[in-house]
């Protein structure tokens, strides 16, 4: 049985069960079956902020810490708009990031700079430079729309006492720093529960591991914890969140480049 990945979208969109391990699916078709539950099972929050604590740490376990909020908007037809906001400590203070993440093509991110007073527009062929000196990428942070990626199943298997979908992505946008993540997705709730990165030489650069999901709006499942580790430096950051609030009223006029330097 031949199935189309439009056929796949369609049914799983409308609801449908449909059997993932069903032995006429390829695994490239299970992967993106898998691919458009989990964003499906995420869509209809509007909008939330939240707090974060950032840790830095170098190869030396030398720390420094980050406060900073985030505000996430989210966009019929379109991906995600994201605003960040550093609070602390006093070098890094009203630095503030502005993201339109957009399904097809380069997104728009800009980020304002405190000390120089402007506003710097974050180029396409920047986008897998290190975030505010962390060991996040721009791309990392935005928010990750199903056709940005092209999928493959690669197995099933346990992580961390969860059975889980182990799915290969491979950016389908230009100027990625990574040639494919492999990420790992509970079969249960979906949740994201590890993503390795290869680098442009397909070598393992970095991993991602989430932590400690809560449940809001007896719907969305969102971490405290997400820690990167940079295998190829030695460095690491540990993002830890609280204060989850949603639909909390923003709109288009909280995420405008040019206030950005009014940030608050």
């Amino acid at each position: 049985m031949n199935i189309s990945r439009a056929l796949i979208i369609s049914l799983l969109l409308a609801g449908a069960a449909f059997p993932l391990s069903a032995s006429a699916m390829t695994p490239d078709q299970k992967g993106l079956a898998i691919a458009v539950e989990d964003d499906k099972r995420d869509n209809g929050f509007l909008d939330y902020k939240a707090d974060a604590i950032m840790v830095l740490k170098n190869r030396q376990g030398d720390e420094s810490t980050r406060y900073l909020r985030f505000k996430t908007l989210e966009v019929q037809g379109d991906g995600d708009k994201n605003l960040t906001i550093f609070d602390r400590p006093r070098d890094i203070k009203k630095t503030a990031f502005l993201n339109f993440t957009h399904p097809l093509g380069d997104d728009d991110q800009w980020l304002y700079l405190p000390a120089l007073k402007r506003v710097k527009r974050i180029s396409s062929s920047n986008k897998s430079g290190p975030f505010v000196g962390s060991e996040f990428a721009y791309e990392d942070i935005t928010s990750q729309e199903v056709k940005k990626y092209t999928y493959k199943w690669l197995r099933d298997e346990e992580y961390r006492g969860q059975k889980s979908f182990v799915v290969e992505q491979v950016p389908a946008y230009e100027n990625s720093g990574y040639t494919r993540r492999v990420v790992w997705i509970d079969q249960d709730k979906y949740r994201t529960l590890k993503v390795d990165f290869y680098d442009r030489k397909n070598a393992l650069l970095k991993t991602l591991t989430y932590a400690g999901y809560q449940k809001y709006l007896n719907q969305y499942w969102y971490p405290d914890e997400m820690y990167m580790v940079n295998h190829q430096t030695g460095k690491s950051t540990r993002l830890i969140w609280k204060n989850y609030t949603f639909r909390t009223g923003l709109s288009n006029k909280h995420f405008n480049k040019n206030s950005l330097k009014r940030a608050r």
